[in-house]
């Protein structure tokens, strides 16, 4: 199974998607900001980042860019409860994979993640 890092300042929303996660036999990686999160993705290069937008230190939309420049090739799903079609669009062009909102369903976090990594696989 593959390794994803989760990147929310919210512990509970963490713990959330660690569950799902984890039930699916993944590896979870957790970082509570968006400078931890590029730490932990430059360390343990995962197959997949879930990235929330909205955190104190440094924006889901600033820590995009960061991990392409680190990886072209990352794979992040963006979750967050800015559900404005402008945001979605904004993280599309930023090369986000897909944007889910807050809080995602179960079976929708199941579906995306494993598209997204059929499309790292295939």
């Amino acid at each position: 199974m593959a390794t994803i890092l989760v990147v929310d300042d919210s512990g509970y929303a963490r713990r959330l998607l660690r569950q799902t996660l984890e039930a699916q036999g993944h590896t979870v990686i957790e970082a509570s900001s968006g400078m931890s999160g590029l730490e932990s993705y430059a360390m343990h290069a995962p197959d997949l980042v879930m990235l929330d937008l909205t955190m104190e230190d440094m924006g889901g939309l600033e820590v995009l860019p960061r991990l392409r420049e680190i990886d072209p090739d990352v794979r992040v799903i963006v979750v967050s409860a800015d559900v404005q079609r402008s945001t979605a669009k904004e993280v599309k062009e930023a090369g986000a994979f897909r944007f889910l909102s807050k809080p995602p369903e179960r079976d929708e976090v199941i579906a995306t993640v494993n598209e997204a990594l059929g499309e790292v696989d295939g």
